[in-house]
């Protein structure tokens, strides 16, 4: 959708892009911020709701997603990465806690200023929200920091043209 409503705010899609490893194509993410942005510092520093959906192309166990997210999130926290361990770890828990994935589930990764991420499988929550801005920033930052899961995904969150 290139418009979507969360916490009664509208969203605008920013980019798509698709995670692949070689031939292997795992998902395809879209963006959703309050305004347009072409750079990571943008994207970071834009207050209120954010949203990164990721739609599954293949089947696959939770668990995998979960590792990579873990992965990406820490590659990119430097130093806050204690601050954000227990969070981390949580996040780990629900995401690993669907079990099976199956192509075309839709995994939402979404803020809400007022209750913080919140993880959501084909529309439906996954535990509690997880608090604190700087857990979202963590989250985006390994999507469109400067150690993204994949440089064309990056760019294509980014709304970048392919080269």
């Amino acid at each position: 959708d290139e418009r979507i409503t969360l916490a009664g705010r509208e969203l605008v899609l920013n980019g798509t892009g698709l995670r692949s490893a070689g031939w292997f194509k795992a998902y395809v993410a879209a963006l959703y911020l309050p305004r347009r942005a072409r750079t990571a510092s943008e994207v970071l520093e834009q207050a209120g709701p954010k949203r990164v959906r990721l739609v599954l192309l293949v089947d696959a166990p939770a668990v995998e997603l979960a590792k990579g997210f873990d992965k990406g999130v820490l590659r990119n926290s430097g130093s806050e990465t204690e601050a954000l361990r227990l969070r981390l770890a949580r996040m780990f828990e629900l995401m690993q806690s669907a079990g099976s994935l199956k192509k075309g589930d839709a995994v939402d990764l979404d803020f809400e200023p007022a209750r913080g991420t919140l993880l959501l499988l084909n529309g439906q929550p996954r535990g509690e929200p997880i608090a604190g801005n700087d857990f979202y920033v963590a989250v985006l930052r390994s999507f469109v920091g400067e150690h993204p899961y994949h440089k064309k995904l990056k760019s294509g969150l980014l709304g970048i043209p392919p080269a």
